[in-house]
């Protein structure tokens, strides 16, 4: 699969700031194809994964009702400049993607 996340991760004092973008149509299953009618199927990112030196540091359970393309951005303590951070999520169709990032 092509990489859907961009992350990145900036230390500052104690505090590990990590913004990431996925990329994903996160459709609801509400809407109709304009051209069929038919219904088009759900399709979002259920659950999006941090972790940090064998650490989870952020378990993130997501519904339909979260936009197309969606940001994340948290904050945690305990890491140093260097480390590494994965990032992943899994979807509703069983697809998934991770992407690990340094800390700076």
């Amino acid at each position: 699969m092509a990489k859907t996340i961009k992350a990145r991760a900036k230390l500052s004092g104690e505090t590990t700031t990590v913004k990431a973008l996925f990329t994903h149509i996160m459709e609801t299953g509400l809407r109709k194809d304009k051209k069929t009618g038919k219904v088009i199927p759900a399709h979002f990112i259920q659950e999006v994964t941090c972790s940090h030196g064998g650490n989870t540091v952020l378990t993130a359970l997501w519904g339909p009702a979260v936009s197309k393309n969606p940001y994340l951005s948290f904050k945690f303590k305990g890491a140093a400049k260097g480390d590494k951070l994965t990032i992943s999520w899994v979807d509703n169709k069983g697809g998934s993607d991770s992407v690990e990032t340094a800390i700076k």
